[in-house]
């Protein structure tokens, strides 16, 4: 099992800036990937950037140039740096982490979301 605790998230305004942690627990030892997923009222979960094991990382469109994902695999920690905020940025952001399994499926883990708002 593994474990994701979330912070860092909160109020600011279009243009600023914010940083979410996610420090992992657990089995860690299993992980893949880990990334950051966000759901706004009324729409889907969607991915905003994930990072492997390997330093590999993929991002949203609409984040490409503001969002920075970053991974320490020492604290077990990964971090989303936001800048240039738009009030569209606003939703729950998740941590996700995956691992497979001993047959090759792979499970996802998931954080209890932090709230990002950004006001116009």
């Amino acid at each position: 099992q593994v474990q994701l605790v979330e912070s860092g998230g909160g109020l600011v305004q279009a243009g600023g800036s914010l940083r979410l942690s996610c420090a992992a627990s657990g089995s860690i030892f299993s992980i893949n990937a880990m990334g950051w997923y966000r759901q706004a009222p009324g729409k889907q979960r969607e991915l905003v950037a994930a990072i492997t094991s390997g330093g590999s990382t993929n991002y949203a469109d609409s984040v490409k140039g503001r969002f920075t994902i970053s991974r320490d695999n020492a604290k077990n920690t990964v971090y989303l740096q936001m800048n240039s905020l738009k009030p569209e940025d606003t939703a729950v952001y998740y941590c996700n982490a995956d691992r497979f399994s001993v047959v090759g499926l792979k499970i996802d883990y998931w954080g209890q979301g932090t709230q990002v708002t950004v006001s116009s």
